[in-house]
């Protein structure tokens, strides 16, 4: 489904990748780089979703997000921040800013997050009864008794999220909505740190997860390399899981093992070097 999108990039440095890759989608991409502009867009017409790329943390840029929010609340809108810091954050979800990701991000995480943003309407129309059905009682008494411990608790939605993926093993929508509702907090505060954390998923995980690193080291090493023989040997693309859910593929930014670039952690058992092209034989002793 083709959907219109407002990207509002001051430096015009991220619009035309995302025309690039989006268009082809059958997506309507429009680019501004003026406050202003973008604002009258808003009064004119109606938009899925809003890019919003931004640098330092100005006061100019939170007073816009406020505007942008009230003129166009029910958009999504996704926060590219080049210089990311603490109280940029927090101010971006005070402001219910749907999604936050660091401009040095990889390109795969905004894609994945835009595809993620443009779903969640259709997502939202399953209800949570129908949803909740996936899940076992048993799994839903475990999260309810972790939200029970940490509610009222200072800085506890991390360790909630973190609880909930462990006993779910992902965390879909409708996990999100309940902690939403058990912590006391905002849907949009709880898709944020989902979205700023690459810990935290949206989609299953195999049974057994398979993390390449694309840090620096990893990456003037041929980790990319890396990840397509295990996209293309699986069957599989970043962020997916096989069709016989034995394996999900995602790549981090760095594993904290540079010494042993290229780097791939299998499960909690970390490979490295990797020889790009046998990285697929890394799997024959997982069953």
């Amino acid at each position: 489904m083709s959907s219109r999108i407002l990207v509002i990039d001051e430096r015009m440095a991220a619009s035309g990748e995302l025309q690039r890759v989006l268009t082809p989608q059958g997506h309507l991409v429009e680019s501004v780089c003026a406050i202003g502009e973008a604002l009258e867009n808003l009064g004119l017409k109606k938009y899925d979703l809003i890019i919003l790329d931004v640098g330092r943390s100005r006061e100019e840029d939170i007073e816009f997000i406020r505007s942008l929010k009230t003129a166009s609340p029910e958009t999504p809108v996704i926060l590219m921040a080049h210089s990311p810091s603490p109280e940029q954050y927090n101010r971006a979800m005070e402001l219910k800013i749907d999604y936050y990701i660091p401009g040095y991000s990889p390109a795969h995480v905004l894609f994945r997050t835009i595809d993620r943003a443009l779903r969640k309407d259709s997502d939202q129309k399953h209800t949570e009864a129908d949803s909740q059905g996936e899940f076992s009682p048993e799994m839903l008494r475990k999260l309810d008794s972790v939200m029970a411990r940490y509610r009222n608790k200072p800085g506890s939605l991390i360790p909630v999220l973190q609880a909930a993926q462990e006993i779910v093993g992902y965390l879909p929508p409708v996990i999100l909505k309940r902690i939403a509702k058990g912590m006391r907090v905002s849907e949009s505060e709880v898709h944020g740190v989902v979205s700023f954390y690459s810990y935290f998923t949206m989609k299953p995980r195999g049974r057994h997860n398979i993390r390449v690193c694309l840090g620096t080291a990893c990456y003037v090493k041929s980790a990319e390399e890396v990840v397509r023989h295990l996209s293309e040997g699986l069957n599989v693309e970043v962020g997916g899981m096989t069709t016989d859910k034995k394996f999900s593929l995602e790549t981090v930014r760095c594993l904290g093992a540079c010494g042993l670039a290229p780097v791939v952690v299998i499960d909690k058992e970390t490979h490295g070097p990797v020889n790009p092209v046998k990285a697929v034989d890394l799997l024959k002793d997982y069953v």
